[in-house]
């Protein structure tokens, strides 16, 4: 006996969201290695350029874990691009600072982020492109705004 697969009420939001964020990121990294980057790195640059930033600050608005960020920083350290240094305004804490040529990276990554974000919605109608934006900033904002921590799965006791 086959089973049937249960036939769906709604859209499947998840795969579309899914689908176009995964093929959105393959493009951003593919576009973004052309200049020696990864999209990490372009994060850690924009963020660092802003203000004055402690690695955890950055690893926070990046969703990275420490790990990841130290092997990103260590990166752009490498590349010339950042360096470590004590805080201006908590002599505990180091920041990442960007040197004129990590300033420069991130001028430019961002003409690249934005490229690739601006290829994809024009893709769509102008309409179709704003309605969309508008969409996803109200679910932003409203209803997906807070993740939900999923309680954990009850296993069996080895036995």
């Amino acid at each position: 006996m086959t089973a049937m697969a249960p036939s769906r009420a709604e859209p499947d939001l998840s795969f579309l969201l899914d689908r176009t964020s995964h093929v959105l990121r393959t493009r951003m990294a593919a576009a973004l290695a052309e200049i020696g980057l990864t999209a990490r790195m372009h994060c850690v640059l924009v963020h660092a350029i802003e203000e004055e930033r402690t690695q955890a600050q950055l690893a926070e608005l990046g969703d990275m874990d420490k790990t990841t960020m130290v092997v990103t920083v260590d990166a752009l350290e490498e590349a010339g691009l950042a360096e470590r240094r004590p805080s201006s305004v908590d002599r505990r804490a180091r920041i990442i600072a960007l040197t004129e040529k990590g300033r420069e990276m991130a001028r430019r990554s961002q003409e690249v982020v934005d490229g690739v974000h601006r290829a994809a919605l024009g893709s769509l109608p102008a309409e179709d492109a704003k309605a969309l934006l508008q969409a996803l900033d109200r679910l932003v904002e409203g209803h997906l705004s807070t993740p939900v921590e999923a309680p954990p799965v009850a296993r069996r006791a080895r036995q």
